[in-house]
């Protein structure tokens, strides 16, 4: 059980959700809004995707990513920025018959570097790193994320003192977040964001979670988080767990049954669900003090070969 516990909100995602509703941001400034409501709804960490303003289709524009994190330092609001560096590892096949040529509607692969130009620039305090590769529901989509380019981000992202939160959505996935820290690529204490119940990884029952929990090594911290309508019963899931909690527009748009959210909505929800629980949430400075987190937009010297 964990007594003291940080709420993630993950305000927008890559998927289609604006689509179905509304209250999804997909602007620069929404999506600011959006980290500065579920800061002041209880939220310790925004979680930040950004999207074309246009079309709301995905994106990983630097320039967009530039006025989110402006917007949100200019307004003196108290929050762990959280960048995604998941885009730029997009893999589409052509169709089962006709796997290549890839589909370029689909496919964005680019290279290391490319994918943390936001995350050197801008030097959030967190990003993510997705560690494996793994199918997701669509029918010739693959979320592509190799040992090699894992090594390599790893690299460049701790070399600019950013925390790099491992995405794991699979068993794999936390052995390879194993060997990279057994290397040397991933500072104590690593952050562990277990991500559950998305086709066809890890599926979000009991069992499975215990399963995962029980394999990650003492001292590490981690996270937890379903999609859909499990995402707020989850709250209380991740820490009986031993955990922490997220929540968001990314993996779920429903407050209840009919009633579309706000991130605000969601993380006052879930502040609800922990109270009721008698667990403490934990305020975005305590959460650096836990994660050992550089000042926002500084790096930390970090010796050679060693942790800092």
């Amino acid at each position: 059980m964990n007594w003291e516990c940080f709420i993630t909100c993950a305000v927008t995602g890559s998927g289609q959700s604006h689509l179905k509703s509304d209250k999804v941001p997909t602007t620069p400034a929404a999506i600011a809004d959006a980290c500065i409501e579920a800061a002041k709804a209880g939220a310790a960490v925004a979680h930040v995707h950004v999207r074309d303003p246009d079309t709301g289709v995905p994106s990983r524009r630097p320039e967009l990513y530039r006025e989110v994190v402006s917007r949100v330092r200019e307004s003196g609001t108290d929050v762990v920025l959280n960048l995604t560096a998941g885009m730029g590892g997009d893999l589409v096949l052509g169709s089962p018959e006709a796997p290549l040529p890839l589909n370029p509607a689909g496919t964005d692969m680019v290279g290391a570097s490319e994918r943390l130009v936001h995350v050197e620039e801008l030097l959030p305090e967190i990003c993510t790193l997705d560690c494996g590769t793994m199918n997701f529901a669509e029918a010739d989509y693959v979320m592509t994320n190799t040992p090699g380019m894992l090594r390599a981000m790893a690299a460049r992202i701790r070399a600019a003192g950013v925390k790099p939160e491992i995405e794991v959505f699979d068993t794999g996935h936390l052995w390879l977040a194993k060997a990279l820290a057994d290397e040397g690529l991933i500072d104590d204490p690593v952050l562990i964001q277990l991500c559950l119940g998305i086709p066809y990884g890890a599926p979000n029952d009991a069992d499975t979670v215990q399963a995962l929990v029980n394999a990650i090594p003492a001292g590490w911290v981690h996270s937890m988080f379903t999609i859909g309508r499990m995402q707020l019963p989850f709250v209380a899931q991740a820490v009986l767990a031993g955990g922490n909690v997220r929540v968001g527009l990314e993996d779920n748009i429903w407050l209840e049954k009919g009633v579309l959210a706000s991130n605000g909505d969601l993380v006052d929800r879930a502040v609800t669900i922990l109270s009721a629980m008698n667990v403490r949430v934990l305020t975005p400075g305590e959460v650096r003090t836990k994660l050992r987190l550089a000042t926002p937009g500084h790096k930390t010297t970090i010796p050679q070969g060693g942790h800092a």
